[in-house]
């Protein structure tokens, strides 16, 4: 019994660091927005990066969202921004959530009040 326990400890998945969102800005342009979003990481290489950010609504509705094509294994903490984002008249605050290329998009997002 105790190997089938090692078995599962070492076949379950193992979740490194999650991207960490240390800063963001957002400027209106018009009816739409362009959010830049600082983020850090411990990068790996292609195996394992942060490789997106999503903007939401508080009800988890995604208003757009920055693929990331690259590791920045040696450019911590980046800035990345996106230009576009429609976010709904008379919107408060905004959450941005992180992804990596291993465990995905992370549970928690951060709450951003917009300007």
């Amino acid at each position: 019994m105790r190997y089938i326990a090692a078995y599962l400890f070492l076949a379950a998945p193992a979740f490194a660091d999650p991207p960490v969102i240390e800063a963001v800005e957002a400027q209106q342009s018009g009816e739409s927005w362009r959010f830049s979003v600082t983020l850090s990481h411990p990068d790996a290489g292609w195996d394992h990066y942060a490789d997106g950010w999503r903007v939401e609504l508080p009800d988890g509705t995604v208003l757009g969202t920055r693929e990331l094509l690259h590791p920045h294994v040696d450019e911590q903490p980046f800035t990345r921004s996106q230009s576009g984002i429609a976010v709904p008249e008379g919107t408060a605050q905004v959450m941005i959530r992180a992804k990596c290329s291993v465990d995905g998009w992370f549970a928690k997002a951060v709450p951003y009040s917009l300007p």
